[in-house]
């Protein structure tokens, strides 16, 4: 198999090998990704090139990038905080939270090793309350509802919602469409 770059000493600019849209380089920035094998776009974790409503990654001049270099760009490609539900539900398949049902979202590397409080956000080491992502109020609807508990139909009915910020919007749902 051949190697991207010709050597473990040599990088190539980022304009020479950035080809997704959502990553903007400034001059002379350089990436080496000989042991990795792959060029700079590769770095740039869930950052798809043909949307045009996600994050960008901006990498500014004079910058030196070397092999193994993540970044994680997860921002608003499906894990979006002020949705009911930060799930991608674009992606088909089980949903593999950690206690999907707290609604809870870990910042980076954060070992979690106590509870953590239904809809709240934590980070560092060891784990700490940021804040929470809805009012008490709303929390407490969505704890009421419990939609993690419904069946596929009817997440699939409510999807436009799940997708959104409208808890009182899929209360009603839920009112209409579940308990009956």
């Amino acid at each position: 198999m051949n190697n991207y770059f010709e050597s473990p000493f040599v990088g190539k600019s980022l304009k020479e090998q950035v080809t997704n849209p959502n990553i903007i380089v400034g001059e002379h920035s350089y990436y080496s990704g000989y042991y990795h094998n792959h060029s700079f776009d590769d770095c740039a974790r869930y950052l798809l090139p043909d949307r045009t409503d996600v994050d960008k990654l901006i990498i500014g001049s004079y910058c030196s990038i070397g092999s193994g270099a993540v970044f994680m760009m997860a921002g608003h490609q499906g894990h979006q905080p002020q949705w009911i539900s930060t799930f991608p539900f674009f992606y088909q398949g089980n949903e593999n939270f950690a206690d999907a049902k707290d609604g809870f979202q870990r910042a980076g590397d954060t070992v979690i090793g106590n509870d953590v409080e239904p809809y709240s956000i934590v980070g560092s080491n060891p784990a700490k309350h940021i804040r929470y992502r809805f009012t008490e109020q709303k929390i407490a609807i969505l704890l009421e509802i419990q939609w993690w508990t419904w069946t596929e139909e009817q997440l699939k009915g409510a999807m436009p919602l799940m997708c959104s910020e409208d808890i009182d919007g899929l209360h009603r749902y839920w009112q209409n469409q579940v308990l009956e």
